[in-house]
């Protein structure tokens, strides 16, 4: 290549020399796409998250397992590292003093449990992840119970595919019976408890082999159920305000631990008490999934059957006027109906 100088007659050639490159200003590598594989990485499920802290439980083969504490890698961006997540951790996980890994990847989820803000919000939030069971905590009174709830945190767990197990406390103030019979289409465990005696055993043998999350409006007692089950958790316990007749916030975190069972051990997770529980992300059709008997009528709805109370030739109503689902056939539809109409209708 030829360029013409001022102060020459002629042109001269240009090589390498000629040209000026540019330093890198911050003196680094430049930037790949290429990420590591990290093929040394170590496999924990996490226990807590703690303002971009999270603890890890690693159980590598060794003698004894560990609790680590770790930060989310760069490269994982604003991926969301939830309780309960099986995650690959790198750098120092021998959870010496001072000591801090890296979450490089969140290992794939067998469940999600998700709700949203409200229902009208499509943006999910995740709560937990790899749960199997979710044990519902209901007061029988002080706070009064509430169906509603109770129907969307049946809906959330059907969804997600967790099996549900309902647990009454303080029924030593009231007679839950009127309550359960809200639910007496529905098959799921159900676990009754006095306040100065809660069924421990059972609840043990129900865990066993399992990870379940608790879930339960404030004031109702899971706190003091989790720390009689896991005395090591150390979860705050608050009381039930006499005039509004609400319990206050007293967990702010979601914490996993082990519950121990007498054999197999299981995992409980302590969720922060809510009183609102946003179905947005739902499909509806996990729903009726879970009550197996009428979905498979359900396979010969016209198209586009909502299998609503107003929904119009639904097999479903039309089998269960005719009475091919036997006695309980009505009270299973109510059940169907009420969670559908819960999932369908904004609060």
């Amino acid at each position: 290549m030829s360029w013409w100088s001022d102060d020459r007659d002629e042109p001269y050639e240009l090589d390498e020399s000629d040209v000026r490159v540019r330093p890198n200003p911050k003196g680094n590598r430049p930037r790949t796409k290429t990420r590591p594989g990290h093929a040394d990485a170590v496999i924990g499920m996490i226990l807590a998250v703690d303002r971009g802290r999270f603890t890890v439980l690693v159980d590598d083969g060794l003698p004894t397992a560990r609790i680590v504490s770790a930060s989310r890698a760069r490269e994982l961006g604003k991926e969301a590292i939830v309780t309960g997540d099986r995650v690959a951790l790198v750098g120092d996980v021998s959870a010496d003093d001072g000591t801090l890994a890296r979450v490089v990847r969140v290992e794939p989820r067998t469940t999600i449990l998700r709700r949203s803000a409200d229902d009208t919000d499509a943006v999910e939030r995740v709560i937990v992840a790899n749960a199997d069971q979710m044990l519902i905590v209901v007061a029988a009174a002080n706070p009064e119970p509430r169906v509603r709830l109770v129907d969307r945190y049946l809906v959330a767990a059907l969804d997600a595919g967790l099996t549900p197990i309902l647990c009454i406390t303080k029924t030593d103030l009231a007679d839950p019976s009127t309550f359960l019979a809200n639910f007496t289409g529905l098959e799921f465990a159900v676990v009754t408890s006095r306040s100065d005696d809660p069924p421990l055993d059972e609840l043990r043998a129900m865990l066993a082999g399992h990870t379940t999350v608790a879930v339960g409006h404030s004031g109702v007692g899971k706190s003091t159920l989790v720390n009689a089950l896991v005395p090591e958790a150390q979860r705050a316990i608050g009381h039930v305000n006499e005039t509004t007749g609400r319990g206050r916030h007293t967990s702010s975190s979601t914490l996993c631990a082990r519950v121990d069972t007498g054999g197999t051990s299981g995992w409980l997770i302590d969720t922060p008490g809510v009183r609102s529980f946003g179905l947005g992300h739902v499909n509806p059709n996990n729903i009726l999934r879970a009550f197996t008997d009428l979905d498979r009528i359900g396979q010969t709805c016209p198209r586009g059957c909502t299998h609503l109370p107003d929904a119009p030739d639904c097999a479903i109503a039309e089998a269960v006027a005719a009475g091919a689902l036997g006695a309980s056939g009505a009270a299973r539809l109510d059940s169907l109906h009420r969670l559908l109409v819960t999932f369908s209708t904004a609060p």
